[in-house]
């Protein structure tokens, strides 16, 4: 069948046009490639580097109170998401994640809504990433390198042609680089706690005319809010395990699974990161530094580089490398999913003979590179992913609430602890999470919602009249439409 053969209808919901096996022949994954250990080894992987920086620019926005508040509650965010999303996972197995369970939910309005906020996260967030790896290897003097678009270049380059070896290798390496930063930020962590001093968690000064400061919370109660997307660092990208659920063997076991242990992973390296290097260092000495963990090492020991803090700058690159090669995972998987759907320009979602989405790993990366190039502002970028990432998570709870009201008896291989309790709670949360963006870094909420407004035109005139019946998203829609009729009938 020629690429430009018609496979689409206006709804997504109908019979597949004839000719359509082709088209989904010549887009498909590789079946079977991760089983559980891989899949929590990638939710670790997304997020590892939020624990090397990142969040210390909390504390200068909420003090130690203030951060570690919000990271409680985004840490509870997170949690409930996670096990909604371990549900819907079980439902709809497919490589669209929370795009394709907003689709089936929320109809194909929220199906586009949802997967354009993941992908401002995932094209962003490693575009961001690449220039904190090009400060690590300046810092370190790495080759005599220093940090510019070589070595941006250089990191889009490599970590996509593993990507494009195959995907079974590309998660091996992640899961060998991730478990490397893994194991550093418990040696971090044993090491600062010998200098821990409770009273160097509250030395920040207290700005007496914010409402409700005191020395927990030196810049009042807005300064909780204004924390919350600092303390979504500790977890941001955990979200994107489903989107290898076509590539997983037997997705509707181990997706829960291996979601439900990277969330706990998650959660005791936060508490082992925060805690720690604020009560060695004080809260104040590393609140607005870019490399807070080997900060505190040095500030708990006269201030010197030692063997210990070097080692930990080194695990830091570790670190980035890891979230940058599994952020790259996420982003061509969800724009593979797209594309297959008809979404986005079909081409983007062909895939190679080692079932690689090879568009969908060259076109996101050029971007990343060209963003990174020319601009070098990585907190921007990355300030840019998180307004992404919590307006996804506001459909993707909100698309767990409607499915459990208007589909009671959908078969649920595994049902969420808490029900909708729980994704009603990660819901709230992620509405405070997105105006909390607008608190921190206006310009960069600014900028993602224009990217969403041309985003929203580009499907309102164009994709919204082709999308592809065949697709696995769009038929698990066709087939809730039909089941809804005969139920109405």
């Amino acid at each position: 069948m020629a690429e430009g053969t018609d496979t689409s209808t206006t709804t997504g919901a109908g019979p597949s046009p004839s000719g359509t096996d082709g088209y989904l022949q010549r887009r498909t994954l590789r079946r079977g490639t991760a089983g559980w250990l891989l899949l929590t080894g990638l939710g670790v992987a997304y997020v590892v580097s939020g624990d090397y920086a990142g969040w210390n620019f909390g504390l200068a926005e909420g003090g130690f109170g203030g951060l570690a508040i919000a990271t409680v509650l985004m840490g509870l965010m997170y949690t409930c998401l996670v096990f909604s999303l371990a549900e819907l996972s079980s439902v709809l197995p497919t490589a669209g994640g929370g795009y394709g369970f907003a689709r089936r939910a929320l109809g194909t309005w929220g199906g586009f809504l949802t997967g354009t906020a993941i992908l401002i996260e995932y094209i962003l967030a490693p575009a961001a990433i690449s220039v904190f790896i090009g400060g690590y290897v300046e810092s370190l003097g790495l080759f005599g390198l220093e940090s510019g678009w070589p070595v941006y270049l250089a990191c889009f380059v490599i970590f996509i042609g593993v990507h494009l070896w195959g995907v079974g290798e590309a998660l091996r390496f992640s899961f060998v680089v991730t478990g490397i930063a893994v194991i550093a930020l418990l040696v971090f962590s044993a090491a600062a706690l010998t200098h821990f001093d409770a009273g160097s968690l509250t030395d920040i000064a207290v700005d007496s005319e914010a409402l409700g400061s005191n020395s927990w919370l030196p810049y009042g109660l807005l300064g909780i809010w204004a924390a919350f997307p600092f303390g979504m660092w500790f977890f941001l990208g955990i979200e994107g395990v489903p989107l290898a659920a076509e590539e997983t063997r037997d997705p509707v076991r181990t997706m829960p699974k291996a979601m439900g242990l990277a969330i706990g992973i998650l959660v005791l390296l936060a508490v082992l990161t925060l805690l720690p290097a604020a009560g060695a260092a004080g809260s104040d000495a590393i609140k607005d530094v870019d490399n807070p963990l080997v900060a505190a090492l040095q500030a708990a020991t006269g201030g010197e580089p030692t063997t210990l803090s070097r080692f930990v700058n080194y695990a830091g690159l570790a670190g980035l490398v890891a979230s940058f090669f599994a952020l790259i995972y996420a982003g061509s998987r969800q724009l593979f999913a797209l594309s297959r759907a008809g979404y986005l320009p079909k081409f983007l979602s062909l895939t190679s003979r080692r079932k690689a989405p090879y568009l969908g790993l060259l076109v996101p990366g050029a971007i990343g590179f060209t963003l990174a190039a020319a601009t070098g502002d990585g907190a921007l970028m990355l300030n840019i992913a998180v307004f992404g990432a919590a307006v996804s998570y506001v459909l993707m709870s909100l698309s767990h609430i409607v499915l459990r009201r208007r589909e009671p008896g959908l078969h649920r291989p595994y049902r969420t602890p808490g029900g909708l309790l729980t994704s009603s709670v990660a819901f709230v949360l992620a509405c405070t999470a997105v105006v909390a963006t607008f608190l921190v870094d206006p310009r960069a909420a600014g900028i993602a919602f224009l990217l969403y407004l041309v985003a929203v035109g580009y499907f309102t005139f164009y994709s919204r009249h082709r999308l592809v019946a065949a697709a696995p998203e769009e038929e698990f829609a066709a087939l809730a439409e039909a089941e809804a009729e005969l139920e109405r009938d």
